[in-house]
């Protein structure tokens, strides 16, 4: 049985509860309080030395690092379909897998941090951050249903929960229909499950 520590509130490890649903595998959920710390308990930093969230274990195999999570689960249970075998395929799927680490995190996950967390970010930056993030994007699907072509990858699956909740952090999606046509997509996508709301930012109405 695979086991996800996470918390509900988490985008990175809604990421791998996603991947999880949408390969229907059997699963079991255990949540760790952030705000007790209980990431930071020696029990939880023998399994992520980081004291983070998401930790996948499955069998003998224990992992962190929500990407990295993504990869191994496409690669062990996915059949080629979401991560594909053809290096030049491949090669279109992992930048933006650079890019949740990097413009999505900075971005829309940092904005929203701000709002649901009380995060001492710059604020401003991160969604100036999101928006220009948001403006190539919004290029990119004008051109294929999804991130890297026109089926879903785990660069979808990296991606959608941040910016599916980016209006938690204040961030707009009203001038990007390209994106929220995607978004759409995704949950749509048998096997989806979405990420627990919170009336924050732009939600708080």
């Amino acid at each position: 049985m695979i086991t996800l520590y996470r918390h509900p509130l988490s985008g990175h490890a809604h990421r791998v509860e996603l991947m999880l649903s949408l390969l229907k595998l059997d699963y079991n959920l255990i949540d760790i309080d952030l705000l007790k710390g209980e990431q930071k308990q020696p029990s939880f930093t023998a399994k992520n030395p980081f004291g983070q969230v998401p930790v996948l274990e499955d069998g003998d195999v224990t992992l962190w690092d929500s990407n990295a999570i993504l990869i191994y689960l496409a690669r062990t249970y996915g059949n080629g379909a979401w991560l594909p075998l053809d290096p030049v395929e491949e090669a279109k799927v992992t930048p933006w897998l650079s890019i949740a680490a990097g413009k999505i995190a900075f971005g829309p996950a940092a904005a929203r941090l701000v709002t649901v967390f009380g995060a001492g970010l710059d604020h401003e930056v991160a969604k100036s951050t999101a928006y220009a993030l948001f403006d190539v994007m919004e290029k990119v699907l004008g051109n294929s249903q999804f991130l890297a072509g026109d089926n879903a990858t785990i660069a979808d699956v990296a991606g959608y929960s941040y910016i599916a909740h980016a209006p938690e952090g204040d961030v707009s999606l009203a001038d990007y229909p390209n994106v929220r046509a995607w978004l759409a997509r995704i949950e749509a996508l048998v096997g989806f499950v979405p990420m627990q709301e919170t009336k924050a930012g732009l939600r708080a109405a």
